[in-house]
């Protein structure tokens, strides 16, 4: 039935989403190499990674670098397949939107005709390969950096560079409560499978989705407040407190030696 097509799309939907959160939750706690270090040194590296793939104009010292993020993946025991394709998930919405239109925008010499007017310049097509390349180097590192870090020890480490406590609280409460939400639409969508019979129309549907979200969004406004009032309660002061302190060992400064290393030498080559 249409009807319980659309229901079982969206459920699935959810559960995978689901999935895939407490499939990534588990990863942080692989006895992986990246696994092993501070929360602070792997994202000061990691920015430091980050930067130099903006500062970096040559595409083989690129495509190094996203030969890097490859070889830290599996040395974090991480599957390629799934990495892959978090990665590469983004990719073609962002060239779609922002590198196409390069190609035809930045004048140069024409390669391509496409009609009498428009055409893929040689610039145009370097441009929006240097703006891929870019954006998947910066995209697996910070997906590298999310997949290998608990996301507890993730927002003391922002703390700790002193990000303001009011933007890390935000971060954490959304990225904690977004999943409730997910598994209360969830509900939702098998509790109207359970009690469904006739078949419903796309336009039915989209009648009976439009109060459900406006339920959700209320929801969601209540239960901030609750939860507000319940961190008050329990002394929150507008501070991000853990149980577990960060603390730095050698390999944690083998690995700053090291990505230093990495990165002087991306430069050096890149500035020759």
């Amino acid at each position: 039935m249409k009807s319980e097509g659309f229901l079982s799309r969206n459920i699935a939907g959810f559960s995978q989403a689901l999935e895939s959160v407490i499939a990534a939750d588990d990863l942080s706690r692989q006895p992986g190499l990246l696994q092993g270090l501070d929360s602070r040194t792997k994202a000061a590296s990691f920015l430091l990674l980050v930067v130099t793939a903006g500062l970096l104009r040559n595409l083989v010292l690129l495509g190094g670098l996203f030969a890097i993020s490859l070889v830290l993946v599996y040395l974090s025991k991480i599957s390629l397949t799934f990495f892959l394709k978090r990665v590469l998930l983004f990719i073609p919405l962002f060239t779609a939107v922002v590198a196409i239109p390069a190609l035809f925008t930045t004048p140069g010499t024409s390669l391509w005709y496409i009609g009498s007017h428009v055409s893929i310049t040689q610039q145009g097509l370097l441009s929006a390969a240097f703006l891929l390349v870019r954006v998947t180097d910066s995209l697996s590192l910070g997906i590298l950096l999310v997949l290998t870090t608990r996301w507890t020890d993730l927002l003391a480490a922002l703390r700790w560079f002193r990000l303001p406590a009011l933007i890390v609280s935000i971060v954490g409460m959304t990225y904690r409560y977004i999943f409730l939400f997910l598994h209360t639409a969830n509900n939702i969508f098998m509790a109207r499978r359970s009690r469904t019979i006739a078949r419903f129309s796309g336009a039915a549907n989209r009648h009976w989705l439009a109060p459900v979200l406006a339920v959700t969004l209320a929801k969601s406004q209540h239960l901030g407040e609750e939860v507000y009032l319940a961190m008050l309660a329990h002394g929150y002061s507008g501070e991000i407190v853990t149980l577990d302190d960060l603390q730095a060992c050698g390999r944690d400064f083998l690995w700053l030696a090291a990505t230093l290393v990495i990165v002087i030498t991306l430069l050096w080559v890149n500035y020759l």
